[in-house]
Order: C-alpha cells, then structure tokens, then sequence
C-alpha cells in the first residue's frame, strides 16, 4: 500500500507575491531529471522525449548499463538534442551535487521515508523554491554588476526493474508518488518522466501567467493549499540554499562528531546517518548557516581527542 502523501503548505496569505522568473522557461531551466542505472537505451531516448514535450531540457544519466545508441535517438524523435547534452555522471553523489533541492519518484513506501508529495504538490514546492531563492540579493561583484543566482532542482528517476535503492532514496529531500492502481502502481520510467513533467509544465503556465495578478496568484495558492497539513516550507532567503553535497558532508562531520563523543558505535550506525541527513533537509539551511555549523562542529571535533 502506498503511504498517504504528506502534503505542504506555504501559508498564502503571508507569503510575498514573488515571480523572479520571467518566462515558463527560465522556470523549467532550474530543474534536472536525473536517471539512474538504466539498462534499456531506448528508455533514455523515450524520457527525452517526455522531457521536451513539457519543456524541460536537462538529463543526466548516472551509470547507465549501457550508453545512449541510434535506439535511444529513435525514441527520442524530436528530443534528440537533449541526447547530445545529456551529462553521463558515473555516480549518484556526484550529479546532485550542486543542487539545492532534491525528488525521487518512488512507487512505495521505503525505510526511513522523507515527505511523500504528488506530482502536484512537488510542482508546488519547486516553483515556491525557485522564487524564494530568486529574492536573495546577490552582493555586487568587481565590475559594479549584480551577481545572479539560479537554483538548481533534481528529480531522480530509478532503474526499470526496481527503481531506486533506499540508499539513492535517501538523497532525496521529498519522495514523488504517482496516483496509480493500488493493485499495480509501476510505470516505466519514461511514462513516469511524462506524467511528473506534465504536472511541472502545466504548474509553470499557471505560475507564470498569474505573475501579473495578486489576487489571482493568492487564489491560486489558496486552492493548492487545500487538504493539505502544515510544513515548514523556508521563504525569505537572503543567502543560497547549501548544495546537496554540502549537506551530506555536514551529515558526515555531525556523525563523526557523535561518535567521537561516545553518542554513537562506528561499526553500527545503523539508520543515523539517514536521519542525520533527513534532518538536515527539514532545516532548510543557506550558506552562511552551513559555514556556522561547520566551524562548530570542527571547533568540537578538534577540542576533545580521540579515546584511547
């Protein structure tokens, strides 16, 4: 049985009316599908062509069991450039990297689940992110001209014969489910890029369109908000966001800390590192949070020496 997706909600009526982004491009350019282990090449060029039949333009393949042939190009069809651009990463880590806000879809519920969303509900929080992240005022460089900063959004997609791992699972800072039959809720990975896309595209028209209109916009947020619990969702940025490896390297100093303070066992950390780690998404931290921190946590870990 699926778990009943937590929802999310901004507070619309104190929220700032913010579209930073000026077009649905600008919106879809923040945002990467990410396709972990695939073994099929045509299942690369098929989500291709989902991705640019709803605008978005940036794929990376992690580790694929075998690379992008004329079977990919063919199921691509008009999509075939985003097969010339795609980014081949030989891991996970390091193709989010520099994002600041991670999805996975997953069919099922999995050990130590982060926030399940609908496609809906995560269009929702991509576009909130993209804008609040937008408001931050970048300092001035040399030159005198303002610096710019463009979030950067994945959505992980995982292997045709099991999806992905609770490891890659874990990476993620909310878990997308897909409403399907109960009986049968597994789509191939390129039909689930189409129907996510979908819901991101048609989000991004009516974001974009309602830019223009407070009190269009307000209803807008007011009808996404219904049947829905509160969670924290940050809004007032005026640093960026840390980086997917800027958290996982907090999460490794934090649980370096732990145990080199007799709070936990080297040899059987057992599930702290994903709840380190899933603590560190609900935080929301920005860059000069994750610097304070840093030097917290190497101040301690320098003061008191190891046992011998």
């Amino acid at each position: 049985m699926s778990q009943s997706p937590l929802s999310v909600t901004t507070s619309p009526s104190s929220m700032p009316i913010n579209h930073p982004a000026t077009s649905v491009d600008d919106y879809l350019s923040c945002i990467q599908v990410v396709m972990v282990n695939t073994t099929l090449p045509a299942n690369i060029g098929s989500a291709a062509r989902a991705m640019h039949t709803m605008g978005l333009s940036r794929l990376t393949v992690v580790d694929p069991k075998r690379p992008i042939d004329e079977t990919s190009v063919s199921h691509a069809a008009g999509g075939h450039e985003l097969l010339s651009a795609a980014v081949i990463a030989p891991t996970l880590e390091s193709a989010i990297a520099d994002c600041q806000l991670v999805f996975a879809a997953s069919s099922r519920s999995r050990h130590m689940p982060r926030p399940v969303v609908t496609p809906t509900q995560a269009a929702k929080i991509i576009f909130d992110f993209i804008d609040s992240q937008s408001t931050y005022q970048p300092q001035t460089t040399q030159d005198n001209t303002a610096g710019t900063h463009k979030p950067n959004i994945a959505i992980l997609f995982g292997r045709e014969d099991r999806g992905l791992t609770n490891e890659e699972l874990a990476y993620a800072d909310y878990h997308i489910q897909i409403d399907a039959n109960p009986a049968y809720p597994v789509l191939n990975v390129a039909s689930a890029v189409q129907v996510i896309a979908s819901f991101i595209f048609a989000y991004a028209q009516t974001h974009t369109q309602t830019a223009t209109s407070p009190k269009a916009d307000a209803d807008s947020d007011k009808a996404a908000a219904r049947s829905m619990i509160d969670m924290t969702l940050r809004q007032q940025w005026d640093e960026p966001a840390i980086t997917q490896q800027q958290q996982q390297q907090l999460t490794e100093r934090m649980t370096a800390l732990m145990v080199q303070h007799g709070l936990a066992d080297s040899t059987n950390l057992k599930s702290l590192p994903a709840r380190l780690s899933r603590l560190g998404s609900r935080l929301q931290l920005d860059q000069k949070e994750y610097q304070l921190l840093s030097a917290l946590i190497a101040k301690l870990l320098k003061d008191r020496p190891q046992s011998s």
